[in-house]
């Protein structure tokens, strides 16, 4: 595992790189507006698809690293977020981009300029809690790139039930349990860690359809 900070004009990022041996592709995630690169989906994310063949690359957005507690506005996310996709697509290797929640609508409203060949978007906020007017589906189906969404049945940003029909470039993984952040109930059929490994494959799996 490596660390590397890289300039953008909303300050500092810093991207943890947890490299494959053999490396097919490269995928960045970034974190979502109230967590970090600790989130367990994708700490889970880091510690399995290396093996794989799949570099991941975990993304601390600018305003994380300075140690704020408040995300910025959305442009400045994006702006917080090119330069870095940017250095990791120069490494030679298939990019993708990707990211929870905020992370995830990053990576949807900037794939198409960074180089990458693909998005995954973890716990998609479709829209905010109890608000469905409000929908966020334009930018996910303007990715302009091949796109998986992962989500959670009992997301309150958003179930998989709620999307709307998507083009064939994108494939929606419903999983059976789980809330924005992916935690399971106690009494849930599904524990945990299985939740976990389901994310793991579907990702895994569709990565390496996309290189």
């Amino acid at each position: 595992m490596t660390t590397e900070s890289v300039t953008t004009p909303a300050g500092e990022a810093r991207i943890t790189l947890h490299p494959a041996s053999a490396p097919r592709a490269v995928l960045a995630l970034g974190h979502g507006a109230g967590g970090g690169i600790e989130a367990r989906d994708l700490a889970a994310l880091a510690a399995a698809l290396p093996a794989r063949g799949v570099s991941v690359a975990l993304v601390e957005q600018p305003w994380r690293v300075a140690g704020r507690k408040v995300a910025p506005a959305p442009k400045t996310l994006d702006a917080g977020w090119v330069p870095v996709a940017g250095r990791l697509a120069g490494a030679g290797l298939p990019l993708l981009v990707g990211g929870r929640s905020a992370g995830a609508r990053v990576a949807c409203r900037t794939g198409a300029q960074s180089g990458a060949v693909g998005v995954v978007a973890l716990a998609f906020p479709l829209h905010p809690p109890g608000r469905p007017e409000r929908s966020r589906a334009e930018e996910l189906l303007g990715s302009g790139l091949p796109t998986l969404v992962v989500q959670g049945a009992a997301d309150p940003f958003g179930g998989p039930a709620e999307f709307p029909e998507l083009p064939d470039s994108h494939e929606l993984v419903a999983l059976p349990v789980g809330n924005h952040g992916f935690e399971v109930p106690k009494r849930a059929a599904v524990g945990q860690r299985e939740l976990l490994d389901l994310i793991v494959s579907a990702v895994g799996d569709w990565v390496l359809r996309v290189v």
